[in-house]
Formats: C-alpha cells, sequence, structure tokens
C-alpha cells in the first residue's frame, strides 16, 4: 500500500508511500523513472496542517522561497506569533510596517479572521475529499488554486493532487518530456492525466530533478 490510512478522513502519504509510488510511476514512465534512477525517490517536502502553514503558502506566491522565508520572519517578528488572533491585533498597517506588501498584508489579515470567525475551518479541510477542501480554502481570498494545491500536496499529504501553474514544475516538465516549450496549465494537467492516482508524487520527483538543475 502507498499511502497511510487514517482511521478517519482521506489517506496521507508518507516516506514509505513515497517510495511504492515512485516505483508505480516508473513502470508507466520513462521519463519520470530516468528520474528516480538519476536521484532516488523525492522528499516527502511534508508540512504541518494549519494556519501558519497557509500564511507560509500565500507569502511564496510569486517570489522566491528564500524571499517568501525573509517574509515570514518579518511577519512573525513583527506579531510575536503567527497566529490569527496576533495577525490580526497587529492588522493590515502592521504588516505594511513590518515590510509584507499591501495585498499579502491584506490577504494574511483576512485569512486570520475567517480562521477566527469560523468561515475557515481547517479541521474540516482536514477531513474533506480533495474538491471540497479545495473549496473551502479557495474561498478565502488571497487562496487560489495553486496556493490550495500545494496545501493540500505537502500539509495534508493528498496523494493524487497536481498543482496547476507551478512554473517550476513546467520547466522540469519541459526538459522529462523533450518539449518545445513551456507546457500551459492544460498541457500540464493533460500530461499529468497518465500520473493518476500519484500526481502528487509525479510532482515531487519533477520538483526533484529541477532542484537537481535538470530545467
Amino acid at each position: 500500500m502507498a499511502i497511510t490510512l487514517r482511521a478517519s478522513g482521506p489517506p496521507r502519504l508518507d516516506e514509505a508511500g513515497i517510495e511504492a509510488a515512485v516505483a508505480a510511476l516508473a513502470a508507466i514512465d520513462a521519463d519520470l523513472a530516468g528520474i528516480a534512477h538519476r536521484h532516488g525517490p523525492p522528499p516527502l517536502w511534508g508540512r504541518e496542517m494549519g494556519f501558519e502553514t497557509l500564511v507560509r503558502i500565500i507569502l511564496e506566491q510569486q517570489i522566491s522561497l528564500a524571499s517568501a522565508d525573509a517574509a515570514y520572519r518579518r511577519l512573525a517578528q513583527a506579531t510575536g506569533a503567527v497566529e490569527p488572533a496576533a495577525i490580526v491585533a497587529t492588522g493590515e498597517h502592521g504588516l505594511r510596517s513590518a515590510g509584507q506588501t499591501r495585498q499579502k498584508s491584506r490577504y494574511v489579515v483576512g485569512l486570520a479572521r475567517d480562521v477566527l470567525d469560523g468561515r475557515l475551518d481547517l479541521d474540516a479541510v482536514a477531513a474533506a475529499d480533495d474538491d471540497d477542501a479545495r473549496a473551502m480554502l479557495t474561498k478565502v481570498v488571497g487562496i487560489g488554486r495553486w496556493s490550495a494545491d500545494i496545501y493540500l500536496l505537502m500539509a495534508l499529504r493528498r496523494p493524487d493532487i497536481w498543482p496547476t501553474g507551478d512554473l517550476a514544475l513546467a520547466g522540469a516538465m519541459r526538459r522529462a518530456k523533450g518539449l518545445a516549450a513551456l507546457p500551459t496549465g492544460p498541457e500540464q494537467a493533460a500530461v499529468a492525466e497518465a500520473w493518476r492516482p500519484w500526481r502528487a508524487v509525479a510532482a515531487r520527483l519533477l520538483w526533484h530533478a529541477y532542484l537537481a538543475g535538470e530545467r
């Protein structure tokens, strides 16, 4: 079994599950098999479920991970704790004074308010199936399809998520498949169809190759 079954709720990938899923993907896709042969199984890249991870994902939108990490440290210092009540108390102006953009300050404070007011129940998100969990998350201003899918893939560790619109994945897919140009979102999704029910593991393999310099 390539996933961890819980007493309730959807299954979650673990390290052993990654290896089993890589073997299954390698058996049906020679390009992914080549990545696995060159670099081994990809990391799980797991994140903690919850509010703090969603804040990080919002900060990571359209910037490098290093820049997002610096922005997160500034936010944590300004608020004292990356928790909904502390962020609402700091407010948008306080976050902007700490170096956050106007847009991301609005998104992070809005997310905090949604959690405090019960409009976003992260326990319910964790218990929901993929489509329902994504729908709950994307109701929040500032959380689009990519952000929701990254949360599902890394924090909830769902096995069959493809994060549409990820530029690193597009670059890695282009190289792996010998494409003439970066694949569009629909083109990525069409290629990834063959990788069901392990699209989240295929994405990890491609990220693995990308980070190894295969672009």
